[in-house]
């Protein structure tokens, strides 16, 4: 960042650029960027003296922007400009810098068709972009947010110079995690127009590993005794020119004052953390670790396409389901293809009201619920949501390519939210398609509870799969459905494992893998984790922290349970979940061994 600021300082001081464009991974940063360029213009000894022409009238301004339009030199005037989100230097005789502009945004704010019409009426437009760390920890791990970041950058921020000109780009990253954007950028087989360099602080390490292993035990210990590691330094201090052959570093001079050399600096962040040392410091972030389970990846999941049209039922499907995941915001939905073996496809999905565009988050949705029903409160936007995009999936005729033509013939609606529970219940009860609607509860079954298979049914209740169907009772008179979510995620993944053409396989519609960044994304953003308990073994999911949104997962979730309530069924010995062990009382075992 540092340097970002320095480059856009040298860059208009010395005349070299007229417009100078810095992007920050969001318009908060970007305005600090251009606070510290401030800061130096007004602050900065050094600089005043060698470019007074710039500094003198900024100076002068004395931190009050509303003096730029008065400002005069010699009757004239500066035409400086000093706002939050650009700054345009004082036009003055014989300055380099006359009239260049500095403007800052967020790589994912307003960047297209940037320009500013100077003093002279001269139009110009940016020369040079410099773009400091363009991700940030959240977006590093969202594969459509690292897509949809690459696609602003090669598309908007280097078409900035306009037609027929080019533009110098600049762009400092920190490697975050394996396949994010800065390690996209740097691969130059990926970009080969960014001369990405890889900057480690180490470019090579000592080839004595013994004397540094027992320097590693010398500090452990004397921080365990309550000491700072006085002997560990005192040990490369008589063992220095061993320990440190073979040894290269970036930067020579950096080390504390506590530390003998850049090489041990470097090696005492290592032991503090192998993890941290490689991703901040060494631009090579260590794969992340799954938990010893193998998990699919979001790009695995996109890849699962079969080529079908967006609403084509494929040839073996013999039923279709639907789930709608309630918010405050939107409505999101699956529509699934099923066989009879639980083969399945999805043939459609999304959220109403529709987004318009391919990546969204619950947080940043424009088009809500509120705003697609004027006048309505919360209940009331829910259910005439539900109405339209209920009339939207189920009043539609689905057709396969045989033509014959289906119809969704369960529809799942989550009820676990409070704030929608009645609403829901409400409609499917009012609903001109009742038959097919069933109020859903998505119960998380750990180890230590007690598993649906040990339900006990009550007259008129039905059970199945990890899943029941509660008889009508009490004041809302109408059969509702429950079911082990961790079980079916688990199911779910399972599906999306099995490979393309084999039976249970569950794929998506379409032909190209970018279609579902978005989709993928959401059924990534939980992980399980095996745990044990009562004699049984089982996942229980949980959602990652850098990944807000998970309802196209609860969605897919939701269908797959329908298809099961439909009927559909794996084959005998197919791959379902983690077999439980069930518990045999010893007077039974003796009972069986006539004993």
């Amino acid at each position: 960042t540092a340097l970002c600021i320095a480059d856009c300082l040298w860059a208009t001081l010395c005349g070299h650029q007229p417009f100078v464009c810095l992007i920050g991974a969001s318009e908060a940063h970007a305005e600090e960027m251009l606070d510290a360029i401030k800061s130096e213009l007004e602050c900065n000894e050094l600089l005043d003296q060698d470019f007074s022409e710039v500094t003198g009238p900024v100076r002068a301004l004395e931190g009050i922007a509303n003096r730029c339009k008065g400002q005069l030199y010699v009757g004239e005037r500066t035409h400086i400009l000093w706002t939050a989100k650009s700054i345009v230097l004082p036009v003055l005789p014989h300055s380099k810098a006359a009239g260049a502009v500095v403007r800052v945004t967020g790589i994912t704010g307003r960047i297209r068709g940037m320009s500013f019409k100077r003093s002279d009426g001269k139009t110009v437009r940016p020369s040079l972009v410099v773009i400091d760390d363009p991700q940030t920890d959240e977006s590093a791990r969202s594969p459509s947010q690292v897509a949809e970041r690459e696609r602003v950058l090669a598309g908007a921020v280097l078409g900035m110079a306009g037609p027929g000109k080019k533009i110098s780009g600049i762009l400092p990253c920190t490697v975050i995690r394996p396949t994010d954007m800065a390690d996209s950028i740097l691969d130059r087989d990926k970009h080969p127009e960014w001369n990405g360099e890889r900057t480690r602080m180490v470019y090579a390490f000592p080839t004595e590993t013994k004397l540094w292993d027992r320097y590693g035990e010398l500090r452990a210990e004397s921080y365990r005794g309550g000491r700072r590691g006085e002997e560990a330094t005192e040990f490369y201090r008589v063992h220095r020119q061993a320990m440190d052959e073979g040894a290269a570093v970036a930067w020579p001079e950096r080390f504390n004052q506590d530390e003998l050399s850049a090489v041990q600096h470097a090696m005492n962040l290592r032991l503090l953390s192998e993890t941290a040392f490689w991703a901040e410091y060494q631009n090579s972030p260590l794969p992340e670790d799954s938990g010893g389970i193998e998990e699919l990846t979001a790009d695995q999941i996109a890849a699962k396409v079969n080529r079908l049209r967006k609403g084509e039922v494929p040839l073996a499907a013999t039923r279709l389901t639907a789930f709608i995941d309630v918010q405050e915001k939107l409505l999101y939905y699956v529509v699934c293809a099923w066989a009879d073996d639980f083969t399945g496809a999805v043939i459609d999905y999304g959220a109403y009201p529709d987004q318009r565009r391919q990546y969204f988050t619950l947080r940043d949705a424009r088009h809500t619920l509120r705003v697609a029903a004027p006048g309505a409160g919360l209940e009331g936007s829910i259910f005439a949501g539900l109405e339209r995009l209920c009339g939207a999936i189920l009043g539609r005729e689905w057709w396969r390519d045989d033509g014959s033509m289906l119809r969704v013939e369960r529809c799942l609606i989550d009820a676990n939210w409070g704030a929608s529970t009645n609403v829901v219940y409400d409609f499917c009860r009012r609903s001109p398609c009742a038959a097919v609607l069933t109020p859903f509860h998505g119960k998380g079954v750990t180890a230590s509870s007690q598993p649906f298979g040990e339900y006990k049914p009550k007259p008129g209740d039905r059970v199945g799969l990890n899943w029941r169907i509660l008889a009508a009772q009490g004041r809302r008179v109408l059969r509702r459905c429950f079911a082990d979510v961790n079980w079916w995620k688990s199911f779910v993944h399972a599906r999306l494992a099995v490979a393309m053409g084999d039976g249970g396989c569950l794929s998506l519609y379409g032909e190209k893998a970018d279609t579902h960044r978005a989709f993928a994304e959401h059924l990534t953003a939980e992980y399980r984790v095996r745990t044990e308990g009562r004699n049984r073994v089982c996942d229980e999911w949980k959602q990652r922290p850098s990944r807000a949104d998970n309802h196209f997962f609860d969605c897919l979730v939701g269908a797959a349970v329908a298809a099961s309530i439909a009927g559909a069924s794996l084959p005998e010995g197919g791959v379902q979940a983690p077999a439980k062990r069930r518990y045999v009382p010893l007077s039974e075992m003796k009972r069986r061994n006539g004993r």
